[in-house]
């Protein structure tokens, strides 16, 4: 059983932020996941396989093999854009997972600290339908769920949308679904986007900032034309799955060569869930490098430039 989260006061640790060319991206934590959470999202990561990828220590992983893993979003300044990427768990949401029910967190408080008043922020990237990455789509206010960004786009994924359309959905998704996702479709401020399957399995679709393409507006163009995120997230390509790694381990094997062209030797990867590490509190935002031995990858976390 994973353990509920506790309530947490506001923080006045600063923000992390990185600049990535033009744009700046700042990581707004939002809570800490208990170490029951690796074994729940990804049974496969056993301690024994973890502990058998060195570059996963300590960063992202104790000595016992134990995945560190937190809840946070990202704010971006992009070509005059502000966006957050992702909107974690929420607060006072109800949910099946003892650790996301009822949690009450200073998210708020962080996003304004950097900068991100709700109200200010232009768009709202879903990178997929997920009960952790839609929480703060919403607020209460009284007996109601309200949208938490109200003068925002929220952009996601016409293919998974789709998907959850068709689908029987259980209790807890169709809480999901009623207090996060359609109060904000029926203020009209959801936009569907035409972007690749992920194929990864983890959903039926996957959105991201490169996805966002240009958007004349309200009322000009369609509400179904997001407007372009301008932070340039490269797709990944991971390698074929060892028998008995989890997917989010693929990067240990051999990169297929008919991909498409290589990617830059490093490149920053801004990730969703990496938590607490020894060096760096939460990081989110890693350099991929390719070693010297092997066609492989492996991420080793950049420290903010400025705070």
């Amino acid at each position: 059983m994973i353990r509920p989260a506790s309530t947490e006061p506001a923080s006045t640790r600063p923000v992390p932020t990185w600049s990535v060319g033009d744009h700046t991206v700042r990581r707004i934590d939002e809570t800490p996941l208990p170490p029951e959470t690796g074994p729940w999202l990804l049974p496969e990561a056993t301690a024994d396989l973890v502990t058998q990828v060195p570059w996963l220590l300590p960063e992202f992983a104790d000595d016992h093999g134990v995945l560190r893993l937190a809840s946070h979003s990202f704010a971006v300044e992009a070509d005059g854009l502000r966006i957050v990427v992702d909107t974690g768990i929420g607060n006072g949401k109800q949910r099946a997972n003892p650790a996301w029910h009822q949690q009450q967190t200073a998210y708020e408080e962080r996003l304004r600290a950097a900068g991100f008043a709700p109200e200010s922020v232009d768009l709202v990237v879903l990178t997929h339908l997920h009960t952790d990455h839609v929480g703060w789509n919403t607020r209460a206010e009284g007996d109601d769920w309200v949208p938490m960004f109200p003068n925002a786009r929220y952009l996601t994924s016409r293919t998974e949308w789709d998907h959850w359309a068709g689908a029987e959905l259980d209790e807890p998704r169709q809480q999901m679904f009623r207090d996060s996702v359609h109060p904000v479709r029926e203020a009209g401020l959801f936009d569907l986007v035409d972007v690749p399957d992920g194929g990864d399995g983890h959903r039926p679709g996957r959105t991201s900032a490169a996805d966002a393409r240009p958007y004349t507006g309200p009322g000009g163009g369609g509400a179904e034309q997001p407007r372009r995120a301008g932070a340039r997230h490269r797709r990944q390509h991971p390698p074929p799955r060892p028998a008995g790694a989890p997917r989010d381990l693929q990067l240990r094997g051999p990169r297929p060569r008919s991909r498409g062209p290589d990617p830059a030797p490093a490149a920053r990867l801004a990730g969703r869930h990496p938590g607490p590490a020894a060096r760096h509190p939460l990081p989110a935002a890693h350099r991929r490098i390719r070693p010297r031995a092997g066609d492989a990858y492996r991420l080793v976390p950049a420290a903010p430039q400025q705070r």
